[in-house]
Formats: C-alpha cells, structure tokens, sequence
C-alpha cells in the first residue's frame, strides 16, 4: 500500500536532527507561511504529530512569552500534517475551522501534539484534530480543536 508522501519523507528522515530539520522545511516550503515561527517536527506518524517552537525573538510577543496567534500556527501545522500523514490516498482534506483556547502565558519553548481518529474512504465530513500545546514543564498553555473538511479526491476522467 503506497504511503502518504509526508508520511514518507517523514520515515526517511526522522533518525536524525538534521534530518527533522530536513522535513520540518520540507513542510514549510510547501506551506511557506509557518516558516515564521521556525516549527520543528519531533514526530509524524499515522494518527500523531508533535512539533515544537523555541521561544525566541521572532514569535514573542509584548510580554516577552510567546504570542498566542504563533501557538495557534503551531496547531495548524500540526494538524495539517497530521492529515496528510493519515488520509487514505484517496481522500482530501482543507481546514473549515478552528476552537482555540489559551490556557496560560508560554514561558518557555513549546511543543503541540496533535491528535486525530483513523479516517477511511467514505462520503464528505468533518474531522476534529485536538491539539495539545505544553511547555517544557508539561502544562497545557493552549488547547485547540481544528476541524477539518475531508472529501473524496475527484477520480480522472
């Protein structure tokens, strides 16, 4: 069974730093807009996706933590990536919508893990991808719901 391509490259590269690095611009060339807050993949797998941000210049905001709208990037390249490693071959996907809530300032580095059910081929519907940021001490600083749209990709004529 031929296996998604972010999935795939994913699997080449992840044994080492370089590599995550590697991938993590892959998916930020193909989306150019999160390379603003440098995202880094941790894991990508069927079903899971971690990645994590530094808090550096770049993405604090006035308070010196890190800005909330970068946090909420940080759930959609997850959880876009997340459907592109888990979709069957034949389906779609696209974001319809987003419930984000932020739970505590972002103090520190930190990483989303974004979660979503085994989707098969079927009919149009959405799909919540739950998204779990935490800091380096392991407190949910945001928690978001991303609902995606997922269709069957149209056959050729």
């Amino acid at each position: 069974m031929k296996q998604p391509v972010a999935l795939k490259a994913w699997n080449r590269l992840k044994a080492s730093g370089p590599g995550r690095w590697l991938f993590s611009r892959f998916v930020c060339f193909k989306a150019p807009y999160f390379s603003s807050i440098s995202p880094l993949f941790l894991r990508l797998e069927t079903g899971i996706a971690v990645v994590s941000i530094k808090k550096r210049h770049k993405v604090k905001n006035h308070i010196g933590t890190i800005h909330a709208i970068a946090m909420a990037n940080l759930c959609e390249i997850a959880a876009g990536t997340v459907m592109e490693a888990s979709l069957p071959l034949t389906m779609r996907w696209i974001p319809k919508g987003m419930t984000i809530q932020y739970l505590a300032k972002a103090e520190s580095t930190v990483t989303v893990t974004a979660k979503m059910e085994a989707v098969a081929h079927g009919d149009p519907r959405d799909i919540i991808v739950d998204c779990s940021v935490k800091d380096v001490n392991g407190k949910e600083v945001v928690h978001a719901d991303i609902c995606m749209y997922v269709t069957p990709r149209p056959t050729a004529a």
